[in-house]
């Protein structure tokens, strides 16, 4: 009996740092693997709109860092993660608050990219729902994989695409800037 009671503290001692972390509701994993690496959780926060949260975007690398302009140009594997928190997106406004994004981190001049813009956007076209989990994949000679609930939707390749994409979160004009900084892990 006492070993089960010591057994039973120690885990609830531990447990409070071996747990993920808990944002909106969602809990956020502390690591995920790509191909044959783990990349740790860098920061995590709530992208809202109108005081309404759409979703919880997560930055995952292989080891952590603020600097966002070198994560943007970095050609490593990283990911960034999208919890869907609200049945207000359907596909149709993720497409377009993506392209927006796109515009936003580009400074406007997506023509070299356009076509790999239309890719990511196709697959965001499917119904999007409440709960989705995105995973936008960066691989280095593969490119960006787009993965929806598990399920791969569309490849994307080229540095300078991943570069405009991660920028729609981290560049200096980003889609909201309390997400970057806690995508940092600097709030």
């Amino acid at each position: 009996m006492l070993r089960i009671a010591m057994t039973l503290f120690v885990c609830l001692a531990i447990a409070p740092f071996t747990q993920a972390k808990m944002i909106n509701d969602v809990d956020i994993a502390d690591s995920i693997q790509v191909a044959d690496q783990s990349l740790a959780l860098n920061g995590a926060g709530i992208r809202s709109k109108f005081f309404l949260n759409l979703y919880v975007g997560a930055l995952y690398l292989n080891q952590k860092s603020t600097d966002a302009d070198a994560l943007i140009g970095a050609d490593e594997a990283m990911t960034i993660r999208l919890y869907i928190t609200s049945s207000l997106i359907d596909g149709e406004k993720m497409s377009e608050a993506t392209l927006d994004g796109f515009v936003k981190s580009t400074g406007g001049n997506l023509t070299p990219i356009q076509s790999e813009v239309e890719l990511l956007i196709g697959a965001f076209r499917d119904a999007v729902a409440d709960k989705d989990v995105f995973d936008l994949q960066y691989l280095p000679g593969q490119g960006v994989s787009v993965i929806r609930n598990g399920e791969v939707k569309v490849v994307v390749p080229g540095l300078s695409f991943k570069k405009a994409l991660f920028g729609i979160w981290l560049s200096d004009d980003p889609v909201q800037d309390d997400l970057k900084e806690d995508m940092l892990g600097e709030a």
